[in-house]
Order: structure tokens, then sequence, then C-alpha cells
């Protein structure tokens, strides 16, 4: 079934229910429990996560691995075990994009990526040695090199 969702920056839309996700810890640092995954372009590499009950609060996502194909989410026994996700590969992964007019500033946040499985999502902190928490979106993934 359907569900009608209200947003400041895409109007009313009509989402269908396999587009609801819901978060029962929330988003850490924007709250809100429920969104809906928005493709706005059919092969577009960005979704939005547009929350239910708030009007105002979308957040742009991708997914990493076109960006960076070195890109790993390593979690710790704990934070599997709290989410409840023992295949990975059933899990998609998004990370939160940070828009800016310039392009080049334009970033992805790899240290708290979004894991979905099942309608469910949560976003997690990756313990991956390289997982910064603003990596610019078109640098290729490419890691500091140690010195």
């Amino acid at each position: 079934m359907s569900e009608i969702v209200n947003s400041t920056r895409f109007g009313e839309l009509e989402v269908p229910a396999e587009a609801l996700v819901d978060f029962p810890e929330g988003m850490i640092g924007v709250g809100g429990r429920r969104f809906a995954l928005l493709e706005r372009e059919e092969s577009g590499a960005f979704k939005w996560l547009q929350e239910t009950a708030d009007p105002d609060l979308a957040l742009p996502v991708t997914d990493p691995f076109p960006f960076f194909p070195d890109y790993e989410v390593v979690l710790g026994d704990e934070e599997a075990k709290r989410i409840g996700i023992t295949d990975p590969a059933a899990a998609q992964v998004l990370v939160v994009v940070r828009a800016d007019e310039d392009p080049g500033q334009i970033s992805a946040n790899l240290l708290a990526p979004i894991l979905v499985a099942a309608g469910v999502g949560h976003q997690v902190m990756n313990e991956a040695s390289w997982a910064p928490l603003r990596e610019p979106l078109l640098s290729g993934g490419r890691r500091p090199v140690a010195a």
C-alpha cells in the first residue's frame, strides 16, 4: 500500500510501500524515524531520503561504490548484532551527500554509511581504516598516500 508524503522540496508524493524505510534509532544528527527513498531520475546517481513526517527534512544520498570502488563498510561484532544484518550482501549501502555550489566541494560521508535491508535502515559508524566524514565525491576514492 502506498503512502502520501509531503515535501517542501518535491511537493506531495505518492510513495510505494517498498520505498519506505524505518530507522528504529533515527539518523545521526538529524533525527527522523521513517523516510521515503526517492529516485528522482531513473538512471541518476543520487536519491533522496525524505522524512515522511517532516516536509523540510530531505537528505541527498548515493551508492558509494561507483564513486569509491575500494570503499568498504567494516562493522564491529556488537554493531552488526545491534542492527541484525548477518549478511552484508543483503544490505543496500548508501552515504549522505553534502551539496555545495562548487562541484569540487561536494562530498560524501563515508564514516557513517546507511545500511538498508528489508525496509529497515541503520546509520552506522564505519570502522574501516579509511572512511572520512567528508570525502570529495569526485575524488574517485583516492586514499591519502602514507609518507
